[in-house]
Order: structure tokens, then sequence, then C-alpha cells
């Protein structure tokens, strides 16, 4: 470990009392999807003595703040997301959400604490830094999306495009402080599929008058998870879920209608486009062979993330300088989840990577995952995401300056 990397950790360190308070802060008052003023008043004000170019996104509470280094140079972003999940949270924390039916779910208040420190940790550094570090703060990754708009907006078209992105994202089921990337695909496209099925309603004693669609919408949860499982290759793997069926009001009455919800993740577009028309002519045809009608509704969700090879290599020879070599962990496959981060990464070369938050005295693999009501993490653990988020920022601007 060089003296910058063993610097870099000693401060990041320092700033742990300052990430955790942050956090703590954003977590006890979640806020959801692309409008969040508490939290971004939170940000604005860890940000305010730094000295920062801050943009406001005008259609989302993004922020965009840039810090100039001491002469010109490259630029590289570091992105946090910022939004809360539509669900309860029984961890019993006494910081636990104040607002029911809200939590951080997902770790978003700990990427938002993370980056504010990383800004200060690397503020500090103004002096050594050749180029310029865009600090991304985003809403409404969780839904309905907030880095198109911010994208849309402008605000990285300017003199804050950047040349390369990063961002991390806490992983409970892995060790503490660990850091697990990998090159190419890295998480999938997600759509949604809803299907509304019309037959005709009747008395439940005389199915014969009617035409009940509740035994042909269950037909057709079969018939995708076959068609999933014999038309796609098992190397260009297709998920299709159905997490919503819905019908009828009382035991003694057919319905007219009857309707799923299902989620659809693939990795490649032609996968994505072959599971499109195959959704569709499975319930189209189905139905017709009952006599009945579907209605197909398929929405086009965050394309896969692809993470740039070159950039990841960095990122793990960096972890390796800062932490030692045994705190990174090459991924052997993807994950099916999904990240609004894509789009950043279809414009600019770079990666996303996890950081291991598993807590104390639990094992890993039996942790509470991402978007459980008990999911909790390790807010030692940030010390190594504000660290690393600087150490990629530092190294990049370096190498490329």
């Amino acid at each position: 470990m060089s003296d910058t990397h063993t610097a870099l950790l000693a401060q990041a360190q320092t700033l742990l009392p300052h990430a955790v308070q942050l956090r703590r802060e954003i977590h006890r008052h979640p806020e959801l999807g692309n409008e969040l003023p508490r939290t971004r008043a939170s940000v604005l004000q860890a940000l305010q003595p730094l000295n920062l170019d801050v943009r406001l996104s005008k259609s989302t509470s993004g922020i965009v703040a840039v810090l100039e280094g001491s002469t010109p140079g490259p630029s590289i972003l570091l992105r946090g997301d910022m939004d809360a999940l539509p669900m309860p949270e029984d961890t019993g924390l006494e910081y636990a959400s104040e607002i029911d039916g809200r939590m951080h779910a997902c770790g978003h208040d700990s990427h938002t604490a993370m980056l504010a420190t990383a800004a200060h940790l690397l503020s500090a550094r103004r002096v050594d830094l050749p180029g310029k570090v865009i600090f991304m703060f985003q809403p409404g990754e969780e839904g309905p999306g907030g880095a198109q708009p911010m994208i849309d907006e402008g605000l990285f078209d300017t003199d804050a495009k950047p040349d390369a992105v990063f961002a991390l994202h806490i992983y409970p089921n892995l060790r503490s402080g660990m850091i697990a990337c990998r090159a190419g695909a890295f998480l999938a496209a997600a759509d949604t599929v809803s299907i509304e099925l019309r037959g005709k309603g009747g008395h439940g004693s005389m199915p014969y008058d009617a035409n009940d669609p509740v035994p042909v919408i269950c037909e057709l949860v079969q018939a995708f998870q076959t068609f999933v499982t014999r038309r796609f290759k098992p190397f260009d793997p297709v998920v299709l879920t159905v997490g919503r069926i819905a019908a009828g009001t009382v035991n003694n009455v057919i319905p007219e209608c009857a309707m799923l919800e299902a989620t659809l993740r693939s990795f490649s577009t032609m996968a994505r486009e072959t599971a499109h028309t195959g959704i569709r002519r499975l319930a189209e045809q189905l139905a017709a062979a009952y006599e009945m009608q579907a209605e197909v509704t398929i929405d086009q969700g965050y394309p896969a993330t692809y993470n740039d090879a070159g950039f990841v290599e960095f990122v793990r020879q960096t972890t390796g300088e800062l932490f030692g070599a045994d705190a990174y962990l090459e991924m052997p496959e993807p994950l099916m989840g999904a990240e609004d981060f894509s789009l950043m990464l279809q414009r600019t070369p770079g990666a996303m990577a996890f950081l291991g938050v598993a807590p104390d005295d639990v094992d890993p693999a039996a942790a509470a995952p991402c978007h459980s009501n008990r999911m909790q993490l390790n807010e030692s653990a940030m010390v190594q995401g504000v660290a690393l988020h600087a150490a990629v920022a530092c190294e990049f601007l370096r190498k490329h300056g």
C-alpha cells in the first residue's frame, strides 16, 4: 500500500462518524421517487462547506456537484442514489424509518452518505487533482428512474461531461468490506409485464354458462415457465416471474376478467425482444384457444448494466492497493437485479461494483438481503466505500491527466 492509499484509508476512517450521521438522518426520513426535498436539503447541507460547483436538476431532486482540481485534466463521475422503497421497516433500529410504509431497504442512504463523505475527502486533496470529480446524487432509482431525466436536462453534456463513471452498491450478503465486480454483464434489463384475460362471468355453480378466465391464466403461468426454459440458451438467460395474480370478488362468482403482473429480466437485446414477442403470442393465442381475449402490456424498464473491462481491471488494482488483494472478489456471473446506472454506462466507460456490508456476527449468506424489511448493513464498511470512491477518482485523474 502506497503512502497515498494509507492516507486515504486513514482519512476515510476519521470521516466515518460524519458518514454515519448523514446516513442515519436520511434513513429516518425516507423519501420516494424523484421528489426528495428533505434528502436533497441534507445533501446540500453536507456539501455546503466544500466550494463545489453545484447544479440542481429542475425536474427531479437530483444534484450534480463538480470539484475542480488545481490543473486542467480529465473528469470522472461518482454516483450515489438517494431514494427509498415503499415498504415497512422491521429492523428495530433506534434510527429506523419514522414514516410508515417507507424504508431504505436497498442501502441508498449509505450510497448517498459515502459519496458526500468522499466529496469531503477529495476536496481536501484539491491541490493534487488534475481535472474534475463530478458527484451525482440521483433520485428515483427504484422508480420511476432518475438518471434519464438528469441526462435529458443536459447536466452532463457541457463542461461536466465525464470521461469515466463509477458507482458502488452495498451488498448485505457479502463479507463486510469486500469489493465484488466483473467485466461485461453485471446486472440485467428489467421489464414489467401486465396481462388482462377477458372471459365471461357467471354463477360459480354453473361454469358451463360462463367462460372462466381463472384456470386459463393459471395455465398461462405454467406456459411461461416452459417458454423460458425451452426457448432460451442457458448462457443468455431470461427470468420471467409472475408476482401477482388477481381475479374475482367472492367464492361463488366466476369473474369476467383475470390479470397477472410479472417481471422480465434479460441481458441481451435478442433475448429481450424474443421474450416480448413470445409473451404476447402465448397470451393472445392461449386466450383465443379458450375463446377469450388477452390484453398484453409490456413496459420496458432499465437496460442491462454492462461494465467496461478495462475499468473493472482498474477497480481491481485500486482495491488491491487500498485493502489488499484478498479484498477483491471476481464475480463468476452477473445478477438479475437492475439499475438505471446502466444509462450512464451506455454513455461513458466505467463500472459499478458491490461493497460487502454483512453485519458483524452474521453469516453473509443468512443476512437479510436488499429489499427485505429486516435489511441491515454494517456501517463500518462505509470506510471502505468512502476510501474506494476517493481512490478511484484520484488514480483515474492521475493516470489520465
